[in-house]
């Protein structure tokens, strides 16, 4: 399994389901794209921006719905074992992107065979914007996801900072004819210096100031 990601910006993602589960995903895709939740009952939670249906979709409904909504993701998340299985059938004949978010992490590793092409796995993720790091156990442990979460947080605290002022240096290194050679050094040398990293996380140190410091050092006479 290698991960990817997938742009949903103004494309519409349908779940089934307005448990918790079914909220979580409301909450992680609403910032990107429109979602629908469909359920015959919704959960005391947080939905975000999503469009609540309350309705309790037979087979035939869920294919309806497919067809007027022309998702770009369909979500499983209802707690009807058969249901949730018709939903995946109908996804896959009208060969959208699946996320079976009601199955188990076993379960899933028990029914990897049966998986086709349109099925994906929502890793979880870290963000510092426009840094994202994704995380995925295989289906294996959703609790260690969880834990490395929580301490790669802190471990890319101001990479979003940091991914802003080298795309600002990238950019003045090529107006100043560098050699490429010379700008990766350059680049890669104010990635790994600790000292502009501490003017980007406590502001002690001006961290621009500090990246042309490195920057000067690494070009010598290119300058």
């Amino acid at each position: 399994m290698i991960p990817v990601y997938h742009d949903f910006t103004e494309q519409r993602i349908l779940i089934f389901g307005g448990g918790p589960i079914g909220a979580r995903k409301a909450r992680r895709f609403s910032s990107e794209a429109t979602v629908i939740v469909i359920s015959p009952a919704f959960a005391e939670d947080n939905f975000a921006t999503a469009e609540l249906v309350r309705a309790a979709p037979s087979p035939p409904d869920v294919r309806e719905w497919i067809a007027r909504a022309d998702p770009a993701l369909v979500v499983t998340a209802t707690d009807d074992n058969g249901l949730n299985d018709s939903i995946a059938s109908i996804t896959h004949e009208n060969k959208v992107l699946l996320n079976r978010a009601d199955r188990s992490e076993a379960n899933s590793d028990d029914d990897r065979g049966s998986h086709t092409a349109y099925d994906v796995m929502i890793p979880a993720t870290v963000e510092d914007s426009p840094v994202q790091v994704a995380i995925s156990t295989g289906g294996r442990s959703p609790a260690l996801a969880k834990y490395l979460r929580e301490q790669i947080e802190t471990d890319i605290t101001s990479a979003g900072a940091m991914a802003t002022l080298t795309a600002d240096l990238r950019a003045e290194l090529r107006e100043r004819d560098c050699s490429p050679s010379v700008r990766r050094d350059a680049i890669r040398a104010v990635v790994r210096d600790p000292d502009v990293w501490k003017g980007l996380r406590t502001e002690e140190i001006n961290p621009r100031q500090e990246a042309t410091r490195v920057v000067r050092k690494i070009m010598g006479d290119e300058r």
